[in-house]
């Protein structure tokens, strides 16, 4: 089914428009990409012709949800379950997996850096939900009107009162009536004033830093400390904080939902969402949009579902987890666009308008439209304090993954008994780290930086790391070895159409998309602004930083490897080490009953296993827990 709305639900970017993705904890969240201005008039405007950008995100959205299937289905599911698969076994976070072919830990340094992005600029989203929460906490919601100073005259809201309180009544008509027209079409609504000129008080260019954000910087603090107090004790206390985290965004959903369909217009706004538009299907960036949404909502390539399976029971049923987490995360961001349109539905109602008027993407979306929609709702404090607060709930969710990526990945690495009882210094550092490298983001042009992180650090990097993995698993390790790893772990082979999307359909889906999406690129934007050169090549300079990762790293272990010829180097580089499998020495049977540790020519360390890890048992559930979390 392909739906007109499918892509407008609280996403930090799918890149043409936006795609449900509530309880995913994705770093495409509620956030934004290029978008036209939203416009909002308190009585019936005249219908307007649709920008061509308008135009292209619309029909890009309506063709979205059919990809998005195909792509959950070929791509999102194999690689999520063969990530698990692969934590799991080696009990090993992103760095130590590879193991099972060191020239390629590259990759997990890939990792790594794409986690570091997500984990800096995906937090200030955070934090700026935090203080839409609190702001929350008045009487009356401080966008629901035009009476505030930092409105402009241009400032016309959704509630009839505004235009009487405000004082800021429309200027007389000119004798032209196109300059009339032109002036009514250019007015704006008070949640994207409050947005734009309060919350963020935008600069206008990228290179224009002005003044740090105090409001935001406090709430990016406070977002910080309770990531760092929720990972204090790793896995141990944050698979018991998301029990709540996990469910009770559902239970907000819910509300909103029930809500939200008793609401005058609800079935236009659900009408909207479901309306197909199969012409559309045959477009390459519709296709690439659903590739990287399924990515970032199932969190692939970022490390994150490594380190968390490491924390399983050797024999945990990581085949069932992946299809039914991948399901259910479909399945829940369906229901969220639901809740969403019922709304957007009764707010285009309200004004007289198409949905599509409505309808934002991006920050638009989570940060203008929808709390400019709870403004219509009765007790709309209470709705908008129940919104946000599942917004902040599912943000920690994700950030709860991506710290412990980090953590374990250092901790593994270095290995030794010191940082093994210190791990909650280097969670603290790297918490404190990633504050100080997140204080620019919320300075007046920090949403640029945000969106140019979004955008490209984050993005077509994932897809070569996943396609990398992919194929030095199936062809360089050999499907026939990791396909017999399984079995011994689970008891059983995985299925076919598993073996035959990791050989062969997933990778070359995932190239042809990374194809079609170099060839139709399109510089980023920001409602009517245009990047500059220098911050596009910044941009650049971001993905690539990931993927050089994997080249730097194998020319690095070529040239530490023992071998006579370049051949001979290798294959020595590619094959695994000598203390690759199963953690524990209770499971290290069959083919790695004989293994003996690496000796010191190997330039291999036997590291002692995280404690965490080695207590299987009474830490397993809460590592799948939390890895449910991450996911849904």
């Amino acid at each position: 089914m392909v739906g007109k709305g499918a892509k407008a639900m609280l996403s930090l970017s799918s890149k043409s428009g936006v795609v449900p993705t509530t309880l995913v904890s994705s770093p495409q969240l509620m956030a934004s990409i290029p978008q036209p201005r939203m416009v909002l008039c308190p009585v019936r405007p005249p219908r307007r012709t649709r920008t061509s950008n308008e135009a292209t995100g619309a029909t890009r959205s309506s063709a979205f949800m059919f990809p998005y299937f195909i792509m959950l289905t070929f791509c999102g599911i194999p690689l999520f379950f063969m990530e698990l698969s692969f934590g799991q076994f080696a009990s090993q976070g992103c760095l130590g997996v590879w193991r099972i072919s060191p020239m390629f830990k590259g990759v997990g340094y890939g990792m790594m850096v794409v986690s570091t992005y997500i984990g800096i600029y995906y937090n200030v989203v955070i934090c700026i939900a935090f203080y839409y929460f609190f702001s929350s906490m008045t009487p009356v919601l401080p966008w629901a009107y035009c009476s505030n100073p930092w409105n402009t005259p241009d400032c016309a809201g959704v509630l009839d009162a505004s235009n009487i309180t405000n004082g800021s009544r429309p200027p007389p008509l000119p004798g032209n009536l196109s300059h009339a027209l032109n002036h009514t079409l250019q007015r704006t609504s008070p949640s994207e004033e409050y947005w734009r000129l309060y919350v963020l008080k935008l600069s206008d260019d990228i290179g224009n830093f002005g003044e740090v954000r105090l409001p935001l910087l406090g709430c990016l603090g406070v977002s910080w400390v309770v990531v760092f107090l929720c990972l204090i004790r790793g896995v141990k206390s944050s698979g018991k904080v998301v029990y709540f985290t996990a469910t009770f965004p559902y239970v907000v959903l819910t509300i909103l939902f029930i809500r939200g369909v008793t609401l005058e217009g609800a079935f236009t706004g659900i009408m909207y969402y479901l309306t197909p538009q199969w012409d559309k299907i045959l477009e390459a960036k519709v296709w690439g949009d659903a590739a990287s949404q399924i990515f970032y909502s199932l969190g692939c390539a970022w490390g994150g579902l490594i380190t968390m399976a490491s924390y399983n029971k050797f024999h945990n049923n990581c085949y069932r987890d992946s299809v039914v987490i991948s399901i259910t995360n479909c399945a829940t961001s369906v229901y969220a666009g639901f809740v969403i349109f019922s709304i957007l539905g009764f707010m285009a109602s309200h004004l007289g308008v198409d949905v599509s008027r409505v309808a934002d993407h991006g920050p638009g979306l989570a940060f203008v439209a929808y709390p400019e929609a709870l403004t219509l709702l009765p007790i709309s404090p209470l709705w908008s304090l129940l919104f946000f607060f599942m917004l902040i709930l599912l943000g920690l969710g994700t950030q709860f993954c991506l710290l412990e990526t980090l953590v374990t990945a250092i901790v593994d690495e270095v290995g030794n008994e010191w940082i093994l009882q210190k791990k909650t210094y280097v969670t603290l550092g790297v918490a404190v780290a990633g504050f100080l490298l997140g204080i620019p983001l919320t300075s007046q042009a920090g949403i640029y930086w945000l969106l140019l992180m979004d955008n490209y650090a984050a993005s077509f990097s994932l897809v070569v790391i996943s396609c990398i993995m992919c194929v030095s698993i199936m062809y360089i390790y050999g499907h026939h070895n990791y396909f017999q790893d399984i079995q011994m772990m689970l008891g059983f082979p995985p299925p076919l159409f598993f073996q035959i999307c990791w050989r062969f359909v997933s990778p070359a889906i995932i190239f042809f998309i990374l194809i079609f999406t170099v060839i139709q690129y399109q510089p980023i934007t920001y409602n009517h602004y245009q990047y500059p050169g220098w911050a596009v090549a910044i941009g650049f300079l971001m993905a690539l930083s990931s993927v050089i990762c994997i080249p730097l790293y194998a020319l690095y272990q070529l040239c530490r490897t023992d071998g006579d010829t370049l051949l001979q180097r290798l294959k020595n580089a590619t094959k695994p080490s000598r203390d690759w499998g199963p953690a524990l020495l209770e499971h290290r049977t069959g083919r790695y009953a004989r293994t003996i540790p690496p000796s010191p020519e190997d330039g291999l360390e036997v590291q002692p296993l995280h404690p965490d890890k080695a207590q299987i048992p009474t830490v397993g559930s809460n590592g799948s827990s939390r890895l449910q979390d991450s996911r849904i």
